[in-house]
């Protein structure tokens, strides 16, 4: 974590906004607000003065938005950057999580006006997302690179599955949404396998994330129905607030249970059920994200002889979840997130189809 307050510069042209904001932060000793902006331009001339730890910028102002503003931050002097915004409408869905692929960390609903309850919550959130985030290193982004290429002979062990893969499970949280297309912009129409997988996300935020996945790669990307086997080539979301579960007949069920480590959806919940259904079938991987969540299932995964693998600490943007799962000796390979889509490929669908 950075020495000192944490520096907020914030960007948005609601004046309702910013107030709402800052009396959030102002109600955080270790965080100080050091600059306000009304647009992305205003933001740029201030960064060099006021020097934040972290921006916290809407997405549609006028003059510079939050996606223009966020491939100049990145371009010119990387810094961590928090997407705050109202729910992402279908005609925003490309613009919010092209500011994630531009180098913006994650994003956060606006806070409203309302119950008290209502705001409690969001301020709990909202203060540790920002304490998370202000202590993450950020790098300079080429505008609109492509994607990297991964090198061939990669040193990854010859790790097998005993039977050929019937699924893959995917779980993570902050970092997640970059991560998830790093891997899915990598995998054919013809994946062989279904995958499910558990993000946590803000509420409002989901039907935007599908759709740009789905838009971005060459599977098929959804939420989940209730009863549905799942197909090849297909990736299943659990619908907010929903765990997502497989049943002793193999089709996806979906419960408004009690949170676990935190979340609903939980990505353990989800490795734990497919664990049970698929056994040494399944292939778990755990990626990006704070907390535990998804640890003591990818346990669970590997405890029945599925393949298990987590995200390297480097490639990671929060290095919380997979570091859990390390730790319990329930990863079996450690992977930069670059190389998991080829190992997957390579290593273990390609081969497990011969």
């Amino acid at each position: 974590m950075p020495s000192g307050p944490i520096r907020l510069l914030l960007v948005d042209d609601s004046p309702v906004a910013l107030v709402l904001l800052q009396r959030i932060l102002r109600e955080a000793p270790d965080m100080e607000v050091v600059g306000v902006a009304h647009n992305g331009q205003e933001a740029l001339d201030m960064i060099a003065t006021v020097k934040p730890t972290l921006i916290c910028t809407d997405l549609h102002m006028p003059k510079m938005n939050g996606l223009e503003l966020t491939e100049e931050v990145m371009a010119r002097c990387p810094c961590p950057i928090l997407v705050i915004s109202a729910s992402v409408q279908k005609e925003d869905t490309q613009t919010v999580f092209r500011i994630l692929e531009a180098g913006a960390l994650d994003i956060f609903p606006k806070p409203r006006t309302g119950l008290a309850s209502e705001y409690e919550k969001t301020k709990t959130e909202l203060l540790a997302k920002i304490r998370v985030l202000a202590g993450v290193s950020v790098f300079t982004h080429r505008r609109r690179s492509p994607a990297p290429i991964v090198p061939s002979g990669l040193p990854l062990s010859t790790t097998s599955l005993a039977r050929r893969p019937r699924l893959l499970a995917l779980g993570a949280s902050t970092g997640g949404p970059q991560a998830l297309l790093a891997i899915m912009q990598q995998l054919p129409k013809t994946f062989p396998v279904p995958i499910v997988c558990v993000q946590h996300i803000s509420n409002g935020f989901l039907q935007g994330l599908v759709d740009w996945l789905d838009n971005s790669c060459a599977l098929k990307v959804t939420i989940a129905t209730a009863g549905t086997v799942p197909q090849p080539g297909v990736v299943y979301f659990p619908p907010e607030r929903h765990h997502l579960e497989i049943d002793v007949g193999g089709r996806i069920q979906l419960s408004q249970g009690e949170p676990v480590a935190g979340h609903c959806p939980s990505v353990t919940v989800m490795f734990q059920s497919v664990a049970a259904y698929y056994g040494r079938s399944a292939v778990g991987v755990l990626l990006t994200g704070m907390g535990r969540d998804g640890a003591d299932g990818l346990q669970t995964l590997f405890q029945v002889g599925g393949l298990t693998i987590a995200q390297d600490e480097t490639s990671c943007v929060v290095f919380g979840m997979p570091k859990e799962a390390i730790a319990l000796g329930a990863a079996q390979q450690v992977l930069p997130l670059s190389a998991i889509a080829p190992f997957l490929l390579s290593q273990v669908f390609v081969s497990g189809l011969n």
